[in-house]
């Protein structure tokens, strides 16, 4: 009987599971997590054309809330779409993911090492397999050049409606501070919202009491008042500025360690730094693997994701290098603005990874808002060490 064990209960590795499960239901799998719940206290959000329909069918059990459209607002363009927008709360994840796996889950488990043949617990229980993967979450991803999308995101109730039908992806009419500024806003019922304030920055530090009093200055700002708080989040998700692979992908997997997953090996979207997309398809790749499981096998299929979407994302970090490098931080949200002006279609296109080269052209093309001879000293890659 094959043994599989995944250390880290999280997003890519609950995905892992359910999917080498639903492909090997002999296998002995083990998903080992340090918290009391599977993907700790977070939100996660996608487009419902990032994904194909074997991805839609794996999170379609997880999906906590769905709208049919959503909105973005800048100071002088506000536009609604069509696309359709779906949430997951990690409380659902966790309910769909331990009723589908049970006793493969060790929950309240800390874990004192990992490597290609096992994990050892903090007490010293030792648990061997023959595959490995380790989804514990970011790690430092060596030879990158990053940026960082922060945020510090509240899920409150107000004493009365808030009149959304659909969500906010981006409210940049707020003032711009620490960089590129916006609000971020998801209507859960009629009195319950997230918002989140984010920021596309130099630096990953929060300063946790002053982003919560912009929220309650923008709560304010659109007639609501905040009653209580339920949850609290934040994060800062690494944007991609130049990176090499082979550099970065020795430090993520060197001899002797599991296979990492998710952020730690790179699989995030550039330009937004979100994971779902790419976790999705790393886990339906792993349970469609043919012949015995190993570590060494399972390493060498997602290395060749991983390198894939390095190599196919390189004009996603072009982006993240005008973005960045070639214009003042108080304009970028002229940049996001002029994006937003662009067809349908290829916004969808641009955030789901299959932006054909036509309409990369189309993105680039015309009066960018930022200074041209500063936009060409960040064409190449070696433009990000050289300018940070």
């Amino acid at each position: 009987m094959e043994r599989l064990i995944i250390a880290g209960g999280g997003l890519s590795g609950v995905l892992t599971a359910m999917a080498v499960k639903t492909a090997r239901p002999e296998a002995h799998l083990t998903l080992i997590e340090q918290g009391e719940t599977l993907g700790g206290n977070h939100t996660w959000s996608f487009y419902e054309t990032d994904l194909d329909a074997r991805g839609t069918a794996l999170i379609t059990p997880m999906i906590t809330y769905a709208w049919d459209g959503y909105e973005t607002r800048f100071p002088d363009l506000s536009r609604s779409f069509s696309t359709g927008y779906r949430t997951i709360k990690s409380r659902q994840l966790h309910e769909v993911a331990m009723a589908a796996l049970g006793p493969a889950v060790r929950l309240n488990t800390p874990i004192e090492a990992v490597d290609d043949r096992g994990v050892t617990l903090t007490g010293g229980e030792r648990l061997s397999a023959d595959t490995v993967i380790d989804a514990r979450g970011a790690r430092e991803l060596k030879g990158t050049v990053l940026r960082w999308q922060k945020f510090l995101g509240r899920e409150v109730k107000l004493d009365a409606p808030h009149g959304l039908t659909q969500p906010t992806i981006m409210d940049a009419t707020v003032s711009q501070i620490d960089g590129y500024r916006f609000v971020y806003l998801l209507p859960f019922t009629e009195d319950t919202l997230l918002i989140e304030d984010t920021y596309y920055s130099e630096g990953a530090e929060i300063d946790r009491q002053a982003l919560h009093k912009r929220i309650d200055d923008y709560a304010a700002s659109r007639g609501w008042r905040i009653v209580a708080d339920n949850e609290q989040e934040r994060g800062a998700l690494p944007l991609l500025l130049s990176g090499d692979f082979a550099k970065m992908w020795q430090h993520a997997s060197p001899p002797g360690s599991g296979v990492p997953l998710g952020l730690r090996a790179g699989l995030f979207h550039p330009v937004t730094g979100y994971s779902l997309p790419a976790s999705v398809r790393v886990a339906i790749a792993i349970g469609d693997l043919s012949g015995p499981l190993t570590t060494e096998r399972v390493r060498a299929a997602v290395k060749a994701l991983a390198q894939e979407h390095f190599r196919s994302s390189s004009f996603d970090r072009l982006l993240n290098r005008f973005l960045f490098l070639a214009g003042r931080p108080e304009n970028r949200h002229r940049v996001l603005a002029r994006f937003h002006t662009m067809p349908q279609g290829l916004i969808e296109r641009f955030y789901a990874g299959r932006l054909p080269p036509l309409e990369r052209i189309r993105i680039l093309f015309g009066k960018p808002p930022i200074p041209i001879h500063q936009a060409v000293m960040a064409l190449p890659e070696r433009a990000a060490h050289v300018l940070r």
